[in-house]
């Protein structure tokens, strides 16, 4: 699988998160197998450029290749300037948002809202395209509503303004994050367009992986919620697609060293305080569903201390010989 120039290692992808897929976690997906990893959305606009949480985001230190960023924005001019913008810093791939159905975000017409004007998307993406020399690629949704699906039109669009690779969640923004994703409208695009086609939505499992690449013809799956709480998906994915077999969940001691050295990226890129109050999110994820984990959980929200938190996870992973679980709850938003 390629993009671009750029080959990646396999066709199991790491989603943008807002909030969670930050430069510690990408690094970590990246560690148990995802082939590539995209970044959490970042704003176009350059009056956000100079932000903290802005430039945090944009901040690839390390990362390994290609470094990919996302961009959400609505005018051509301004989203053209933002990708020569990273295209500098250091970015290989730009990821334009066309999926993310918050309301804050549709709100300004950007994300899954620009679905609604085809005329616009058409001029985002040859701008873009035409601003910067490392592909473009583009992440979106089915349609508007179950009424106005589009999104066979959109990938025509895409593929005609040399857009790259299309990733597509199978639901519309009206749907949310709410019922069961559907792959039709992926296996239609894919027979639309002679580009990539990555399928994203609700693919929690190795067969489930596997089930959704056979319905769709898809060059790549994308995996986002399900991997909260459970990085080492993607290396359970790839070696069911490899071999068919499943592996075995992960021990508690295994995943212990990684999971505390990401707690410890994560201080570091974060700074201790709000390292503190982000990192509860991932501890809850990887220990909620273990014995004694929801007690657990209590205690964290209650530990305002870097070395005091890794010390009490360090202590609480310590006292368990079992293995992780399926971890498939809907605690995140991927875009």
């Amino acid at each position: 699988m390629r993009i671009g120039s750029h080959e990646l290692n396999n066709r199991v992808f790491a989603a943008p998160m807002a909030g969670v897929t930050d430069r510690p976690f990408r690094r970590l997906c990246r560690r148990f197998g995802a082939g590539y990893a995209v970044a959490e959305m970042a704003a176009s606009n350059p009056r956000l450029w100079a932000a903290e949480k802005t430039m945090r985001r944009l901040n690839h230190d390390g990362e390994g290749a290609p470094v990919a960023v996302q961009l959400a924005g609505a005018e051509p001019r301004m989203l053209a300037e933002a990708a020569r913008y990273n295209v500098d810093r250091g970015a290989q791939v730009i990821d334009i948002n066309m999926g993310c159905p918050a309301k804050k975000v549709c709100a300004v017409a950007s994300g899954s809202a620009l679905l609604r004007d085809e005329a616009l998307v058409g001029r985002i993406l040859g701008a873009v395209v035409g601003a910067v020399d490392v592909p473009v690629t583009l992440k979106y949704r089915t349609g508007w509503s179950p009424e106005s699906r589009n999104a066979i039109r959109v990938a025509r669009l895409a593929e005609d303004a040399g857009v790259r690779m299309l990733t597509l969640h199978g639901r519309t923004r009206a749907c949310g994050f709410g019922g069961q994703a559907e792959y039709q409208t992926i296996a239609e695009v894919k027979r639309a367009v002679s580009i990539p086609v990555v399928a994203n939505g609700d693919i929690d499992s190795p067969a489930k992986a596997r089930e959704v690449l056979a319905a769709t013809g898809a060059d790549a799956v994308m995996i986002g919620r399900a991997a909260q709480g459970r990085p080492w998906i993607f290396r359970e994915i790839e070696h069911f697609l490899a071999t068919g077999r499943t592996a075995p969940p992960p021990t508690v001691e295994e995943m212990r060293p990684a999971l505390l050295e990401h707690l410890q990226e994560h201080y570091a890129f974060y700074g201790a305080a709000q390292g503190v109050r982000t990192a509860r999110k991932h501890i809850i994820w990887y220990t909620r569903r273990l014995v004694g984990g929801a007690a657990f959980c209590e205690r964290m929200n209650r530990i305002d201390e870097p070395q005091a938190q890794a010390a009490a996870l360090d202590e609480f992973l310590q006292r368990h010989g079992d293995r992780f679980g399926r971890l498939t709850d809907d605690d995140g938003a991927a875009h």
